[in-house]
């Protein structure tokens, strides 16, 4: 199971890390991927990383504001917002699979966390 969390309420500008711990697998050999879907939009990119982590790919959106990284030891992968902005209030999905962009690359998907940026 992936199990994102460090989602919340945070005021524009601000910073929010979210985490996605892996349990009863181990994810050291796999991509990870962030992905988020604001109410009525569909689930979109945000970052992704390889597995031990030399190869980050971020979507236009975030890129400058938002670092993926991951701990292969903990089994867990990182997102750290910065410079959050209103528009980025989402359900945010870690996710496993394959080091890309596209969802269908993805097999194994976390619960989600819940990111509300108020402006």
């Amino acid at each position: 199971q992936l199990q994102a969390s460090g989602g919340g309420l945070v005021q524009a500008g601000g910073s929010l890390r979210l985490s996605c711990a892996a349990s009863e697998r181990t994810v050291s050999s796999y991509g990870m991927g962030w992905f988020r879907q604001a109410p009525g939009k569909e689930r979109e990119f945000v970052a992704s990383i390889n597995w031990n982590g030399g190869s980050r790919y971020y979507a236009d959106s975030v890129k400058g504001r938002f670092t993926v990284s991951r701990d292969n030891a903990k089994n867990t992968v990182y997102l750290q917002m910065n410079s959050l902005k209103p528009e980025d209030t989402a359900l945010y999905y870690c996710a496993e699979g394959q080091y890309g962009y596209d969802r269908r690359m993805f097999d194994y998907w976390g619960q989600g966390t819940q990111v509300t940026v108020s402006s």
